[in-house]
């Protein structure tokens, strides 16, 4: 099963996809993108690994999704992504935009083959002002084409907002 959990930041949708990846009684691979870059990246990513079981495998990829999620995928796992657009934020400050082609094109052809339960976490950008530099504009328009795909593809979409889950798409939790 595929599935897509959006939210703005502090929406609850990390706790939503941990409570889901928990629930699922499989064993669960967490699969972070972030990286420390700073002190206060280093307290979110300090604040969401403490929230997680001990006996969660964690794998740490910024750059190449798809191949840690063929990596990792089996049909007794769940593999939780969190989240989807600090990966894109990674391939963005890469400057190479056929590296952001070739990563996104990758996830979204072989999503779908992918066996066990998948849960996707990213920050829905498209709700506010249209942004007002070229690179904050491109990430919202990445962000938001990469989720119209993997929504399409998804068998449940959530939205967050004050921690209350509102299902688009799928089974009601």
């Amino acid at each position: 099963m595929l599935e897509l959990i959006l939210g703005g930041a502090r929406s609850g949708k990390s706790r939503l996809a941990e409570r889901l990846a928990l629930e699922s009684g499989l064993a669960v691979t967490y699969i972070a993108t972030a990286q420390a870059g700073d002190g206060e990246m280093g307290a979110r990513i300090a604040h969401h690994q403490s929230r997680r079981p001990a006996e969660w495998a964690l794998h740490e990829e910024p750059i190449h999704l798809m191949q840690a999620l063929g990596d990792h995928a089996a049909e007794n796992r769940c593999l939780l992504v969190d989240c989807l657009t600090l990966w894109l934020t990674n391939l963005l400050c890469l400057d190479e935009g056929a590296q952001l082609a070739k990563q996104r094109d990758a996830l979204l052809q072989r999503i779908g083959e992918l066996p066990g339960r998948i849960i996707l976490v990213s920050n829905e950008t498209g709700l506010g002002v249209v942004p007002l530099g070229e690179l904050t504009r491109r990430y919202v328009d990445e962000a938001g084409w990469l989720h119209q795909a993997l929504a399409e593809r998804a068998q449940r979409v959530t939205f967050c907002v004050a921690g209350l889950p509102m299902v688009l798409k799928g089974e009601s939790l």
